[in-house]
């Protein structure tokens, strides 16, 4: 093989890898979860008692605005205080961040550790875009 085909080879796997791991992080594959629009999320919080709703943004966004009923864990500290939501182990877990890339980091935690995640696509910022309320 000369220079051109290595580079060309090299270009390829790069392009494939940085694609892969852009579908890994939004969620699009090797998901142990569901991701449900706002309007899904709303339905269910309405309707389903066995729901409850994880915000998982820093406490500045989450005072800034929130999702009225939500319990704020931050992303970051989500896998040290996975006690505080044994409670609602047999129910189905809401989580939301912005815009939908922190709540799939959150929903595989919560999966992992044998919760029912439905991560909430495009966040709290498609849930305001779809006419939804939120605290302020």
């Amino acid at each position: 093989m000369n220079k051109k085909q290595i580079s060309s080879i090299l270009y390829w796997v790069v392009l494939a890898s940085i694609l892969s791991y852009l579908a890994y992080s939004k969620g699009w594959i090797f998901t142990n979860f569901e991701t449900i629009s706002p309007n899904q999320a709303y339905s269910l919080l309405q309707k389903d008692e066995n729901v409850t709703l994880l915000d998982v943004r820093t406490p500045e966004e989450y005072a800034q605005e929130h999702i009225q009923g939500a319990t704020l864990i931050p992303v970051q500290i989500l896998n040290t205080n996975l006690p505080q939501l044994q409670n609602v182990k047999n129910k189905k877990i809401i989580v939301y961040c912005h815009s939908g890339n922190r709540s799939v980091e959150a929903s595989r935690i919560l999966a992992k550790n044998g919760f029912v995640p439905l991560n909430i696509k495009g966040g709290i910022s498609q849930w305001k875009s779809d006419g939804f309320n939120v605290v302020h």
